[in-house]
């Protein structure tokens, strides 16, 4: 009798020990009184709240964590955010004497009905699951319902590149329900403008100038008009990266196509290897900036420059072939007159740069002649010293275009002398009339 006594007090130690640990430790039945408190058993949760009545309203607010990634190539961007949503479903009211609220995750939101939001012209997006699905089910006694999760999405962004890289960008994301049109669903901005908000955003090629939200309608042909909201930002690109990568090394390819200028013009080597350098040079900058960019069907900013430039090296390697064939004509119409010996040898004289040296030809010496006025033979000797022009005054006549291009092949020498202030003050008048467009 007495080991019966004992066998038995200590068996309702036990229970009780094991009742208290149980009442201590309330998440072992955490979810089936969660259900019953909330009676997901007694309603059928595939119907939206209201069902046959008004449209249920549902507020939207969002917190933008990050822009992970804008791209030009695929004009999209990243972003993560978090997307909150509010609104009352009175199936899920309960009692409560202290009126708080309970939270719940991922586990019980695939019990109840929730807002169908998606993003629209969205390409990716994902819920974040590490360590547990990023979702959070906030239920006050009232039935008022906050449902919040972490989203990273990719989303198309339209974007304009004809002022690239001074180019300014405006993108949106924008929300909407996929099954419930304005008859069913009211989406709207819980706070208004309020209802945004960012945290501090560091993008490598942009900076973020505004954040602000907006509302509107989109309408389907066969389902009917929906409420969209619209987060809408603007991108200003910095242009310091684009101006070391692209704009002085360009600069710098036109400035050093100029020393051609002022390097002697029978030194063909020189000349044409400088040139040649210069141009494959502009050539691989404008590559490497196309690679980077869209296919486009226009015209943008960077092309206009990029191209100019590649212009005036260009042009300056055909000033070269202009200077170099009016110095061979030069020394072909000297060797007709009899200026140079006929023991010259013209082929020996260009084996090494393909123009004549003056060096190595002796030309004769011009006998400059005084300035006379021819006078007319019916004259009298009185009357021509009656018509002598004043002293000191000359008679000029205005070249013809013939005329000035035989002293510039004559003088060939005079095309350097002009290139070397043409090309600059060009180039500068081009880089003024840029800066001032698109800056």
């Amino acid at each position: 009798m007495c080991v019966n006594a004992v066998l038995f007090s200590l068996k309702v130690k036990c229970l009780r020990i094991d009742y208290k640990l149980k009442r201590q430790d309330s998440t072992k039945t955490l979810l089936i009184k969660s259900e019953q408190l909330l009676r997901i058993e007694e309603h059928d949760f595939a119907m939206r709240p209201g069902f046959g009545g008004a449209a249920i309203p549902v507020g939207i607010d969002v917190q933008v964590e990050s822009i992970d990634s804008i791209s030009e190539v695929n004009m999209d961007f990243t972003m993560t955010l978090y997307l909150r949503h509010y609104w009352k479903d009175e199936r899920l009211s309960f009692p409560s004497r202290t009126n708080q609220s309970r939270t719940f995750d991922s586990r019980l939101v695939k019990k109840i009905w929730v807002p169908d939001v998606f993003f629209v012209h969205s390409k990716r997006s994902f819920i974040h699951d590490t360590t547990m699905e990023n979702i959070m089910l906030r239920v006050y006694p009232d039935g008022n319902i906050l449902y919040s999760v972490r989203v990273t999405v990719t989303a198309l962004c339209s974007m304009d590149f004809s002022s690239f890289p001074l180019d300014t960008q405006n993108c949106s994301l924008e929300l909407e329900s996929y099954a419930y049109n304005e008859n069913d669903l009211m989406l709207y901005w819980k706070n208004g403008n309020d209802s945004l908000r960012t945290d501090e955003i560091v993008l490598s090629q942009f900076f973020i100038e505004h954040f602000h939200a907006s509302s509107g309608l989109a309408f389907y042909s066969s389902t009917g008009w929906y409420n969209r909201l619209f987060i809408n930002f603007i991108l200003r690109r910095h242009i310091f990266f684009f101006m070391l990568q692209t704009y002085f090394p360009t600069m710098l390819m036109v400035v050093l196509s100029w020393v051609s200028f002022w390097i002697d013009r029978r030194a063909v080597p020189a000349r044409v290897s400088l040139g040649m350098t210069t141009v494959l040079t502009m050539s691989t900058i404008i590559t490497g900036v196309s690679s980077s960019m869209p296919q486009v069907s226009y015209v943008k900013a960077v092309d206009i420059y990029l191209w100019t430039s590649f212009l005036f090296v260009f042009l300056s390697v055909i000033e070269y072939a202009a200077v170099n064939y009016c110095t061979t004509l030069e020394e072909m119409r000297k060797m007709r007159r009899g200026k140079i010996p006929s023991t010259f040898d013209a082929s020996q004289a260009m084996a090494f740069d393909g123009c004549f040296h003056d060096n190595d030809i002796e030309l004769t010496t011009f006998t400059r002649m005084a300035p006379t006025l021819t006078s007319n033979p019916l004259t009298t000797p009185t009357q021509s010293s009656d018509i002598r022009a004043p002293e000191g005054t000359r008679l000029r006549r205005q070249r013809s275009v013939r005329e000035n291009v035989d002293l510039l092949v004559n003088n060939s020498y005079m095309i350097d002398s002009y290139s070397r202030l043409a090309f600059p003050l060009s180039y500068l008048l081009f880089n003024t009339i840029y800066w001032s467009l698109y800056s």
